[in-house]
């Protein structure tokens, strides 16, 4: 406690320690620091919990402010714009009844069940009765009520969904609700001062939504939208989801000619020849890698007896996104993952120290029953090659492994120009294996990342269900992240499997094991990859690398040897030998992002050159054949962007 009574001790970030008048708000207490923070400010973490600016200080805390710019500032913002829009429907539309209003990544939505459903014009006009409340500055004043108040307010209102959501709260459990101009909402908070802290918004899109989840519910109308405290940060954000439309792999998969879904086989993609071409590149890609690495790649069958699925763990905890057969009158699962088979390679005999660590790479193709709605062209299927590998080894090799593992994976981000972030998965509740041998391997996921210095965050209880896992979450072009590459330590399996290995004292031992992918999904891999670049692959991965385009009939024949000379090397060409205009042929190689045209008429054709267009940097004029042919393939081999 501070010396003095009416004053209390706040300790901030940066390690100072200020005292201020007790009973202060933290508004206030923004303010005395400096009249930036107090601008800037939404709300306040007070021993680490985020509350609203208006509360008052009585005793001494560990107080951080938080500002649009982090995690817990964005929300509350958002959270609050959400409550701007559910009263701006209520002044637009009265007979609306409201459900809830989360803020979530990079936006916020809000529920309604209106007397009469919204068109896509209303939107609009709701976001223009929002820009109004916020120019209101209203306050956004917390207040709390005893359980049958709250019921009675909210039923008398008509309020039937806050009813349900108070009445699913313990009895004892602290009713708190958020008043802004006359409109009041049910909500735990925290939220901005006022509504005037708002800045740029959009409304995005409308959407179903069955109340809470459930199908048996009914289905309300979700209203989509974004905030930000600056109108050049909302711009950009609208850029970026435009970017992300011209970019969706969806689109370019079928103008590129790469895979289609059919209506025969929601959620089983095709690929067509061009997309074999850019998934074998990786493929081989990826053999030539973990080759050099000392994995051994296998095989394993796509289904397999219920009894393995049983002893490995999937059936009880995994069954429902698992399909399944009959053969012989015995019960037999599709694979969901690969593990089970690559342990019984491993156990099919018997090994010694001196041959651990084993490292077995598998592009193993599995099945998993996803429902319809979630079905997303190549970033959610229900059937995709995962790029596994399990490695078995001595414990004493496990942080060596594990390093090496994290380093592979860096490598292959970088070629593809991803950086990316680390998050370490813990214990989660229906996991296999004691409490012991779950501290063990997270303790040694955490010894490699500190080991390696890689900065990581935790997500506790997200771990498999049979060990802790190292999460990598790539950042595209666009900024967007996305969760690829895991590592994963296993002292549960080879338990429930009996693995062992002869040690030097002539014993049996058990070892340990890492499952870990890179691609994570071969498949969504690729989708990532075609948004990432917007389609113009790097050459090495481009399906057709060149097309020559003869500016009329007469220089067929000299287009020909081109792409034979060119074809030789190993370079993927095409004739374009139509009897169109050069410029329509330029401009359709163009559109189908092919890095390099070769234009050949009576100059290159005399000279044995060619005159190159690059699809980024344009024309690059006249090169003779040979000097371009050797450049393509440094380019080609080096894997350069």
């Amino acid at each position: 406690m501070s010396k003095n009574g009416s004053m209390v001790k706040v300790n901030l970030p940066d390690g100072a320690a200020r005292e201020f008048e007790r009973g202060a708000t933290l508004r206030a207490i923004a303010g005395e620091i400096g009249p930036r923070l107090a601008k800037e400010a939404l709300a306040a973490k007070v021993n680490g919990r985020v509350v609203d600016l208006s509360t008052p200080l009585n005793q001494d805390a560990a107080v951080e402010f938080v500002t649009f710019d982090s995690g817990e500032g964005a929300e509350v913002y958002r959270h609050s714009s959400s409550h701007v829009l559910a009263q701006a429907v209520k002044r637009l539309f009265p007979g609306t009844r409201l459900a809830i209003g989360p803020a979530i990544a990079e936006g916020f939505y809000y529920d309604f069940d209106p007397a009469e459903n919204f068109t896509p014009e209303d939107l609009p006009k709701i976001e223009r009765e929002m820009e109004a409340i916020i120019k209101e500055d209203l306050p956004i004043e917390r207040f709390e009520l005893p359980r049958g108040e709250a019921l009675k307010m909210f039923g008398e209102a008509g309020e039937n969904y806050k009813v349900e959501l108070i009445e699913d709260l313990p009895e004892d459990a602290v009713i708190s609700c958020y008043r802004q101009g006359e409109f009041v909402d049910l909500c735990a908070g925290p939220h901005v001062p006022s509504t005037g802290r708002l800045k740029a918004l959009k409304l995005l899109n409308l959407a179903g939504a069955y109340w809470r989840g459930s199908e048996k519910n009914k289905m309300l109308q979700r209203v989509y939208g974004t905030s930000f405290p600056k109108k050049s940060m909302l711009d950009e954000y609208l850029f970026r989801i435009e970017e992300a439309k011209r970019r969706d792999h969806r689109k370019l998969g079928a103008e590129l000619d790469l895979f289609s879904i059919q209506d025969e086989g929601p959620g089983f993609p095709f690929f067509h020849p061009k997309g074999m071409v850019l998934r074998n590149e990786l493929e081989k890609f990826w053999r030539e890698e973990h080759h050099r690495r000392g994995y051994h790649e296998i095989r394993t069958p796509v289904i397999l007896n219920r009894s393995l699925w049983e002893r490995s763990g999937h059936w009880d905890h995994y069954r429902e996104n698992m399909y399944f057969t009959k053969i012989d009158e015995g019960d037999y699962a599709v694979k969901p993952m690969n593990c089970p088979g690559g342990i019984l390679i491993y156990k099919s005999k018997l090994h010694s120290y001196r041959e651990l660590p084993i490292r077995m790479g598998e592009l193993g193709l599995v099945h998993r029953h996803e429902l319809s709605g979630a079905l997303h062209g190549l970033m959610r299927v229900r059937c995709f090659t995962q790029d596994d590998a399990h490695i078995f080894m001595l414990p004493s090799q496990v942080k060596d492994e594990i390093i090496g593992v994290i380093n592979l994976e860096d490598d292959f981000y970088k070629l593809f120009g991803f950086p990316y972030h680390v998050e370490l998965s813990t214990k989660p509740e229906n996991a296999m294996g004691s409490d012991e041998i779950w501290e063990m391997a997270t303790g040694a996921l955490r010894d490699a990342l500190e080991a390696r210095g890689l900065e990581y965050k935790v997500n506790e209880g997200d771990g498999a269900f049979y060990g802790p896992k190292i999460d990598f979450h790539l950042k595209d072009s666009l900024g967007r992240t996305w969760q690829c590459g895991t590592i994963q330590l296993d002292f549960v399996m080879p338990e429930v499997f009996d693995l062992t290995y002869v040690g030097e004292d002539g014993q049996k031992h058990r070892p340990v094991m890492i499952h870990r992918t890179i691609f994570g999904s071969l498949e969504r891999f690729i989708g990532i990859l075609t948004e990432h670049f917007a389609g113009a692959f790097p050459v090495w991965l481009a399906p057709v690398q060149a097309r020559v385009l003869p500016i009329t009939d007469r220089h067929l024949e000299y287009a020909r040897s081109v792409v034979e000379q060119l074809e030789k090397r190993g370079i993927r060409v095409e004739l374009d030998a139509r009897n169109e205009k050069i410029n329509y042929k330029i401009r359709e190689a163009q559109g189908l992002k092919i890095p390099y045209m070769l234009v050949v008429g009576d100059k290159e054709a005399g000279q044995g050159a060619v005159a190159v267009r690059d699809r980024a940097k344009g024309d690059l004029g006249g090169i003779p054949l040979n000097d371009f042919a050797e450049k393509l393939v440094e380019e080609i081999v080096t894997k350069a962007f």
